[in-house]
């Protein structure tokens, strides 16, 4: 399976939530109640003025996180939950476009952590054949000096994808575009000189731990690969 890393510019981002927020005020005005259907796609961006496409996004952010439910052949509808919680679910959702590019890569370390030993614990043949290929696309930019960072994130997504929890892969998609936009911004885990066969090695490992379901080494080695990231985090 192709795993594709999508990024977004600011602007769409504030576009974005813009359209939960409106959404969320819709539902305040009109009272809806929980398991109340809301106005199709095509009405809601007729309403809001935008396309059905940046409508569709945002009504899929806000069923990650609960707030709508669609049933295919009837519609998208409010979930069975409190409006007092659902407008502070959705405050929180807005706030995430705020998160400082250090708390996202600390989130990151924390659940890639978890998601290498599940990874390690439940890969499938199909699995490793995803992760190997993201692998081999990321050393194949590496050895001729090219930009790798999207390989990476997208390897490391192949990883979340095999640990088969469909909430960490969610929450790994939900912050990699904002990592993928601020990395080099920040310059972190910037090139080194000559480091081409160490950087390949240590994505090599963290594959093999995985391959050889070991958690535990998987862990370890992924520790490892995240040092730069740590002193980054953690120095100050």
């Amino acid at each position: 399976m192709k795993l594709e890393v999508i990024t977004r510019k600011d602007n769409n981002k504030e576009s974005l939530n813009a359209i939960i927020a409106k959404i969320r005020d819709y539902i305040n005005y009109k009272n809806l109640e929980p398991e109340d259907k809301l106005p199709s796609e095509r009405m809601l961006s007729e309403k809001f003025e935008v396309s059905r496409s940046s409508v569709r996004e945002a009504i899929q952010r806000l069923e990650f996180y609960g707030i709508l439910k669609s049933i295919p052949q009837s519609g998208t509808f409010v979930a069975n939950i409190g409006k007092i919680a659902i407008n502070g679910i959705i405050d929180d959702i807005l706030r995430l476009g705020t998160s400082d590019f250090k708390s996202l890569v600390e989130t990151r370390i924390l659940i890639e952590l978890k998601t290498v030993r599940l990874a390690a614990t439940r890969r499938t043949e199909e699995d490793i054949v995803c992760i190997k290929a993201a692998l081999d696309a990321y050393a194949a930019k590496v050895v001729t000096t090219e930009d790798a960072v999207q390989e990476d994130l997208i390897f490391h997504l192949a990883i979340a994808k095999a640990s088969g929890n469909s909430t960490i892969n969610n929450l790994m998609l939900i912050i990699t575009p904002e990592i993928l936009t601020n990395f080099e911004k920040f310059h972190v885990c910037a090139k080194k000189e000559n480091d081409a066969e160490d950087r390949i090695k240590e994505h090599t490992e963290v594959f093999d731990a995985i391959v050889a379901q070991n958690p535990q080494l998987a862990k370890q080695k992924m520790k490892e690969h995240f040092k730069a990231l740590y002193e980054y985090c953690y120095s100050s």
